[in-house]
């Protein structure tokens, strides 16, 4: 919860300092709301020492950098904190650490290696099929908690912008195509 309070506090505080429009900041309420469905998430800050040690400092930049987007409208093609879309989120964030991906989810998905849910790591992607008429991968989030029971990744939601998600809800086991790991 601890680690919720701090990314909304940060969030309003980069909206409002930067002169956001009231929508931004509206929207930051919805996602709360959909957040409290995973207070049990570690304060990623507190924990950031063993992260680290676990992941490495390159992985646990681009998961904090990630973090700074939750609540970001969704945009189509979208790569700034006025909106962005699932590739544009993972786009960015590898990006700000000097990693270069392709900008699609489906060309993210032809990069590194192939992983078992059971091998995943922080910082590792999700990909997922969301569209039942094409058969291609259009949807690609960022693993960034795991316990003993489920998966968190964030992304770009085309209804709810950036959050947080688990890959347990019905629709994301049902789209869920490979897991993949670039670093």
């Amino acid at each position: 919860m601890m680690f919720l309070r701090f990314m909304l506090l940060a969030l309003i505080f980069t909206l409002t300092s930067c002169g956001a429009r009231k929508s931004a900041v509206g929207n930051q309420a919805t996602v709360v709301d959909r957040q409290d469905d995973y207070a049990q998430l570690p304060d990623f800050y507190n924990d950031a020492e063993d992260i680290i040690e676990e992941v490495g400092e390159e992985t646990f930049s681009i998961i904090d950098y990630a973090l700074q987007f939750l609540g970001t409208k969704y945009k189509y093609g979208g790569t700034t904190p006025q909106g962005m879309d699932c590739s544009g989120l993972v786009y960015t964030c590898f990006l700000e650490n000097n990693i270069e991906l392709p900008r699609s989810s489906r060309d993210m998905a032809l990069l590194g290696d192939e992983l078992e849910l059971k091998q995943l790591k922080l910082g590792d992607l999700l990909f997922f099929k969301t569209d039942r008429r094409k058969k291609n991968i259009n949807h690609v989030g960022l693993v960034v908690e795991l316990d003993e029971d489920n998966i968190f990744f964030i992304h770009s939601s085309t209804s709810r912008g950036v959050i947080i998600s688990a890959l347990n809800e019905n629709y994301w086991k049902e789209h869920f195509v490979m897991a993949r790991r670039i670093l």
